[in-house]
């Protein structure tokens, strides 16, 4: 007896061969009828034998591609499909909320083909198949068929054809699949003029090898690459691109990657995964590099090639190479043939060029790895789009479109349980890349039809994100929800962990460089009780003044003179015979009568600023920081591999600003033990260790007395300062060790990129809450 159903398949099923599996599976079960991609599922027409019906649903979740990710599948009674047979219908539409994978690196079976000399696609740069590619990069649209993607101008020949249309092949329904007969070509430039050369790679690889900068077309936008062995190469890249310190990263194949670095099986794992980010691992002292590469660091940035063209590349020119963003200094990266030309031409000796559009800019991810696993650093090309899930008590959660914050910034879109962070887009006090995050905006919200019903911002009045979202808001008469930043990094942590609203609060440790407190001061080492919904702050670090405000981040001295000033007293300092020189020539009187004063001299309780400070002491920052995190990088790669006795902090019980009780972690004994260690002759590195422990043991310590006096067993750590591996796995630790249950961000950025998410969570929360469902 025959039984007809309609199987639906909800989650990540465009772009991951679903169909051409289902297919696959129908005709083994017997089974007659058709499916089709709708928006964001997957509809399957079936009839067939009951029993046989049963197995094809069970299979469809157990059996999925590796890169599908299955939601929900619903099953229901329908009327018996027309025809014998079973078919791959048209695509049709539907209401979109997530559905495209991220771009995937090549896979064994291309790499082998394009190794072969027999293969029609031997050395052929574009080669892909079902589980491999471009993905997000080529889309322009749903449903995810050739159309609908930038390879939509690429006819595909009758051999391809071929493969296409054969249920039994791998490149079966692969919608960017070509050959050299039909798809994309490559050829090298210089000035816009093709050079004349019988093999781009090859005249590519000869150029990079005498110490030529290229600029290279890949998959989500373009790099400049160099032999990153060369020091003069990698001397004239940082001139270039006006990048004197920040460190660069290098791609390398597996058996290179295992000579730069030190890798473990995790650290394996993370470089081989699909996505191919950027890992940071630890760097052999006797790595062949050019020392400029990661200039004071013990580890490098380094990823695997992802793409037949990095594979074909790095062949060809035997070494490893710098593979940095193709940008200048501050700009977006970018991915548009005319804009890359204009931007990159005082950079690049010659453009290593191909014909396929890219869509959309995506910057490769970075990783690190720490407390056990692989934590997501900055999101972009193999992880965008790829959905978060909300806790499951958000299922009817109204759609929420948060703007996240001022720098690292990315954008998040929500429906019910689903959650779409997009890529890492930078920072929007520059103008390019605001205008880059406006066209991000519009794109998301074109390709995955998202109508916000509300519309959530950072606290700050003066970010560019939350005056946009304000005024987008106030456009299309939309709630607006203000979030403050702290409490949006500890929902973020809370929200990936799937913490459900009914869990009640958690213990938060947010360790950030600034964010607006929700007492009008500037906050950034923090200890909260938070929900959803609220939170109340428990302690801090004691407050300083920055000197100057903004200026103070970028120039550690300030920072130093305001904690030093604080802890020793002015007359101390100003004795000190270590610290004198080390302020002399410095506008320290004018810097004092400012903070007296309070003018242009805010007090702020930041964790990144005391890591610049202590960086400082030690040597270890420059006069002017060139980039974001600078001083605190060198301060972790000094603690690397020393073990030290945590430096101390006092605690006080005092008021806020707002005359809540708020306790207060004073770093005064901190420097005053780090000072006599300095003055003793203890290296820098045994200090920096010191520092580091110390910073974890008094606020992971404070966080355990405030969860056991209020009767929570839970902590969530994040903010900006938290990537750092040395102080989140001490504080991980100590926090297991007082019988806590510890969440960490790992696939949303615990630094600003990740803020949206909790942004969104925060706002979805205090809608149904407001809407009377708890």
């Amino acid at each position: 007896m025959e039984r007809a159903e309609e199987i639906v398949v909800r989650g990540i099923v465009q772009g991951v061969g679903f169909r051409p599996f289902v297919h696959r599976l129908a005709l083994r079960h017997g089974l007659r009828g058709s499916v089709r991609n709708a928006g964001d599922r997957v509809a399957i027409h079936v009839a067939g034998a009951p029993g046989a019906l049963d197995a094809f649903a069970r299979a469809l979740a157990q059996e999925a591609p590796p890169l599908a990710r299955i939601a929900a599948i619903e099953r229901r009674a329908a009327a018996p499909p027309e025809g014998a047979g079973f078919a791959i219908a048209a695509s049709g539409a539907g209401e979109v909320s997530v559905g495209i994978v991220p771009d995937v690196a090549t896979c064994p079976a291309c790499l082998a083909e394009i190794a072969d000399p027999a293969a029609r696609r031997f050395r052929y740069a574009f080669t892909n198949c079902t589980d491999c590619g471009p993905r997000f990069s080529i889309v322009t649209g749903l449903p995810y068929d050739r159309p609908m993607t930038t390879m939509a101008g690429f006819a595909l020949c009758p051999a391809c054809r071929a493969e296409n249309d054969d249920p039994a092949d791998r490149r079966f329904h692969a919608q960017p699949i070509a050959c050299p007969d039909c798809g994309p070509r490559l050829w090298l430039e210089h000035e816009g003029a093709e050079i004349a050369c019988a093999d781009p790679i090859a005249e590519a690889a000869r150029r990079l090898t005498a110490g030529a900068i290229l600029a290279v077309k890949g998959i989500g936008g373009f790099h400049l690459a160099c032999d990153a062995t060369g020091a003069e190469a990698v001397g004239l890249l940082r001139a270039r691109k006006h990048r004197p310190a920040k460190p660069l990263a290098v791609m390398a194949d597996l058996a290179t990657a295992e000579a730069l670095c030190v890798l473990d099986q995790a650290a394996r794992a993370a470089l081989e995964h699909p996505c191919a980010p950027i890992v940071l691992l630890p760097l052999r002292p006797d790595a062949d590099l050019a020392q400029a590469v990661a200039p004071g660091q013990r580890q490098l940035g380094l990823m695997l090639p992802y793409a037949p063209l990095h594979h074909l590349l790095l062949a060809a020119v035997g070494r490893p190479l710098v593979m940095t963003s193709g940008n200048r200094s501050s700009e977006p990266q970018a991915f548009r043939d005319a804009d890359a030309r204009a931007s990159l031409s005082g950079i690049a000796d010659a453009f290593l060029m191909h014909d396929r559009p890219i869509a959309r800019r995506l910057d490769d991810s970075v990783v690190r790895l720490a407390a056990g696993r692989a934590r997501v650093m900055r999101r972009g090309r193999g992880l965008a789009p790829m959905p978060l899930a909300l806790p499951e008590d958000f299922a009817g959660a109204p759609a929420v479109l948060a703007l996240g914050a001022e720098v690292k910034s990315a954008f998040c879109l929500t429906h019910g349980c689903n959650a779409l962070l997009s890529h890492h887009l930078g920072d929007l006090d520059e103008p390019a890349t605001a205008d880059a995050f406006a066209a991000a905006l519009a794109d998301y919200a074109a390709i995955f039809r998202h109508a916000p019903e509300a519309v959530a911002v950072d606290l700050h009045p003066g970010y560019r994100a939350s005056r946009d979202g304000a005024a987008l808001a106030h456009e299309n008469g939309l709630p607006l929800l203000a979030v403050q930043h702290h409490h949006a990094h500890i929902a973020a942590a809370m929200a990936e962990a799937g913490w459900r609203r009914g869990q009640g609060p958690v213990i938060g440790i947010a360790l950030d460089g600034l964010g607006l407190g929700d007492d009008g001061t500037l906050w950034g080492a923090e200890i909260l009780a938070c929900d959803y919904r609220a939170m109340t702050r428990l302690a801090r670090l004691a407050p300083i003044p920055l000197a100057g405000g903004d200026a103070a981040a970028r120039a550690p001295f300030r920072v130093l003179l305001a904690h030093l000033d604080a802890a020793l007293g002015r007359a101390a300092v100003d004795a000190h015979p270590r610290l004198a020189p080390l302020f002399a020539g410095r506008p320290v009187a004018t810097l004092r009568a400012m903070m007296d004063k309070g003018l242009n001299a805010p007090p702020a309780s930041s964790a990144g600023r005391l890591f610049d400070a202590m960086a400082c002491l030690l040597g270890l920052a420059p006069e002017h920081l060139s980039f974001e995190g600078e001083a605190a990088l060198g301060l972790e790669a000094a603690a690397s591999g020393h073990d030290a006795a945590p430096y101390p902090f006092a605690l006080r019980h005092g008021t806020g600003p707002d005359g809540a009780a708020l306790a207060e972690l004073d770093p005064g004994p901190l420097w005053r033990a780090a000072l006599a260690d300095l003055d003793a002759g203890r290296a820098p590195g045994a200090i920096a260790a010191g520092f580091h422990f110390g910073l974890a043991a008094a606020f992971a310590d404070l966080a355990a007395d405030l969860a056991q006096a209020r009767g929570l067993g839970t902590v969530a750590l994040s903010g900006g300062v938290a990537q750092n591996a040395i102080l989140l796995e001490a504080m991980a630790r100590r926090l297991a060790a007082r019988g806590l249950t510890v969440l960490l961000p790992a696939e949303a950025p615990a630094n600003d990129g990740g803020l949206a998410l909790g942004q969104a969570a925060v706002a979805a929360a205090r809608l149904m809450a407001g809407a009377g469902e708890g």
